[in-house]
């Protein structure tokens, strides 16, 4: 049953006290847009990983939240390398080889999700690292990782919603019925 549903259902049983207060709140709650939760859950998801990705490369920081800019050449940090060889040691995969596609990743799709551009596909790819990062670097991080995959799983099966790249580009080639 929707929420209007549940409301109209509220009022013909007359529940006008308390109960029917809970059931008008929850109308209002789901009325909530979905552009609005994406907007939300981009912002903040681009936030962790483009953070993430920021201590990977030296010569370049770009931090609009706590205002640090210096804008040069980004190369991967030694400490990155360090960490993908001897705390994440990942299976089959050269620290070499990883490190720099991790750095380079935690920067290209936050960006994109951030403009709501390749949405959905920027967001698998970041749950395919979340789900790397849970079950073969940190297991134990669940409630954050669970949290992540959340984000990223709306954004993949509802998209970026209205204020995005994507919504544009769809809009302009929406096949005429």
């Amino acid at each position: 049953m929707n929420s209007i549903a549940t409301v109209n259902a509220a009022s013909q049983a007359g529940n006008s006290g308390p109960i029917g207060l809970v059931f008008k709140l929850i109308a209002v709650f789901g009325r909530i847009p979905d552009s609005l939760i994406a907007l939300l859950g981009r912002f903040s998801i681009a936030a962790i990983f483009w953070k993430s990705g920021q201590t990977k490369v030296q010569g370049l920081v770009i931090d609009i939240v706590n205002g640090e800019f210096h804008f040069g050449a980004p190369q991967l940090s030694d400490s990155a390398l360090s960490l993908f060889r001897e705390e994440y040691r990942l299976p089959l995969v050269a620290p070499e080889l990883v490190a720099p596609l991790a750095a380079f990743a935690e920067h290209l799709f936050p960006l994109l999700i951030l403009l709501g551009l390749a949405t959905r596909f920027s967001a698998i790819g970041l749950l395919v690292m979340t789900l790397t990062i849970q079950f073969l670097v940190y297991p134990d991080a669940y409630p954050t990782h669970g949290v992540w995959a959340s984000v990223l799983v709306f954004l993949i099966a509802r998209g970026p919603g209205a204020v995005s790249v994507d919504h544009l580009i769809a809009a302009r080639f929406k096949p005429i019925a």
